[in-house]
């Protein structure tokens, strides 16, 4: 009998071994899934929107005034850089600092646009924002969803960057972009 406690005793131990493993693995797989995911996210988001290659397209949008404004008259003319923001967007304002060195540094040789979702937000909202962070280059208000559309814009902070054939060589969604080879691209 004592040996048979003995047994079965061992039995759960081994069980209980077997179980705190076998959690252990469930465990790891889900984190390695998650991981998996995470990685792979930000690779995906990159293939979405505009195809490279294609031409980017000529489009109407709004000035922060109300005025339009076709983009025609900047693509095709040189290298253009189009980012489709939004003031709420925090992937956007990780971006920022990138885009004010990129904007020094190309200043006069590629053409910066700005393009504001019309999403929770108003062209008077954009306008003070673009004064208050020093925005610089073009920027409009998409408050009809055209440019949004045309350009198949899969979230904010997406950018476009267009050669001087308005051929698109490069596109990009997330606040870790490396703009700087981005514009390059273009060139």
């Amino acid at each position: 009998m004592a040996e048979g406690r003995k047994q079965m005793a061992g039995d759960r131990r081994w069980l209980a071994y077997g179980v705190r493993r076998s959690a252990a693995r469930r465990g790891a797989m889900v984190v390695l899934l998650l991981f998996a995911a995470a990685v792979a996210a930000p690779l995906a988001a990159q293939d979405s929107g505009i195809p490279i290659g294609s031409q980017a397209p000529v489009v109407e949008v709004e000035s922060l005034d109300g005025k339009p404004v076709d983009l025609g008259q900047f693509i095709g003319k040189g290298p253009v850089f189009i980012e489709f923001w939004a003031t709420w967007c925090p992937n956007c304002k990780q971006l920022e600092p990138q885009l004010l060195a990129a904007q020094k540094t190309y200043a006069g040789r590629v053409t910066f646009i700005g393009i504001a979702v019309s999403i929770n937000q108003s062209p008077e909202l954009v306008r003070r924002y673009v004064a208050q962070h020093g925005l610089q280059g073009e920027q409009f208000y998409d408050g009809k969803g055209r440019a949004t559309d045309a350009y198949d814009v899969p979230a904010t902070s997406y950018v476009v960057v267009a050669d001087a054939k308005g051929r698109i060589v490069y596109t990009g969604v997330g606040g870790k972009q490396n703009l700087d080879a981005a514009i390059r691209k273009a060139f």
